[in-house]
């Protein structure tokens, strides 16, 4: 018995304590070297450094931006992806298999993808010639082409990033008892009726979890950027990535994630509010 009552300690001390090893050290040796400058002295000196540097208000809306155009639109075509797949009566998994190929496909490797499509000399191009669209091969992914080259981003993020979105929704969707559709229908309501008062209510947990982890992910977006954009369109991953690897400023990379993290924090906790999923559906 005395064996059995501390037996779900030694079965949890292994994940504590990689947890420990592995995201409380450095979370706080991150904190440490955010509020610290190079000279010793604890204070804001990092988060003053790259809050005065050129690139990050352009890094921050980038950021946000992407962020904003990208998760509402992942949401919705995941929704009306999940509602199809779950109405399907024959080859519904071979569906869903095709539609989350894009999961098993690296950042970097999406990135490159879309490269080889929307550079100058890429396939889109070589197409919109040979139909003759357009007399000579065009470049989009530059700064001149801002728009044409946030869009290419956006485009590459979606496609890439709404098979985890719609994963989670189609696992919510199959926990909704088929009674309370069935109900609504016995009462007359429509469809989207049905769906609107019915669906999306008891998908709200499943829908909390997508928006946050999605908004997580695209908070952290790099690879793509950098393979499409580069220097070009800055975003606040690619700001951590050059202060810590290009100008060697350890406590400026550090106040980036610290920043990156806060950001992350504070969508999260308006996700759990504004949600308001019941304790009992977590």
């Amino acid at each position: 018995m005395k064996h059995d009552r501390w037996l779900p300690y030694y079965l949890i001390a292994p994940s504590l304590l990689f947890m420990g090893a592995f995201f409380l050290y450095p979370f706080i040796q991150i904190f440490a070297e955010a509020f610290t400058s190079s000279d010793g002295d604890v204070g804001l000196a990092n988060f003053t450094r790259i809050y005065q540097d050129f690139n990050f208000w352009p890094s921050l809306k980038n950021t946000l931006l992407l962020t904003g155009v990208v998760v509402p639109v992942q949401l919705v075509l995941a929704i009306g992806m999940a509602l199809m797949v779950t109405k399907m009566n024959k080859g519904r998994d071979s569906i869903l298999y095709i539609w989350t190929i894009p999961l098993g496909i690296s950042d970097l490797a999406a990135g490159i993808i879309w490269l080889a499509i929307l550079e100058q000399f890429g396939f889109l191009n070589s197409f919109l010639s040979a139909v003759s669209v357009i007399d000579a091969p065009a470049s989009w992914l530059n700064y001149q082409n801002a728009f044409a080259l946030f869009l290419a981003v956006v485009v590459a993020e979606i496609w890439r990033g709404t098979a985890i979105v719609l994963v989670i929704l189609v696992s919510g969707m199959g926990l909704i008892p088929k009674e309370y559709d069935e109900a609504g229908q016995v009462f007359g309501a429509s469809y989207w009726q049905r769906l609107w008062k019915i669906t999306l209510p008891m998908l709200r947990p499943s829908i909390q979890s997508a928006l946050i982890l999605r908004t997580l992910l695209a908070l952290e977006v790099f690879a793509v950027v950098m393979m499409l954009g580069g220097s070009d369109m800055p975003v606040l991953m690619s700001e951590t990535f050059d202060w810590q690897f290009l100008y060697q400023q350890t406590g400026a990379a550090a106040a980036y994630a610290v920043l990156i993290m806060l950001i992350s924090v504070v969508i999260t906790g308006c996700y759990i509010k504004f949600l308001n999923v019941p304790k009992e559906a977590r």
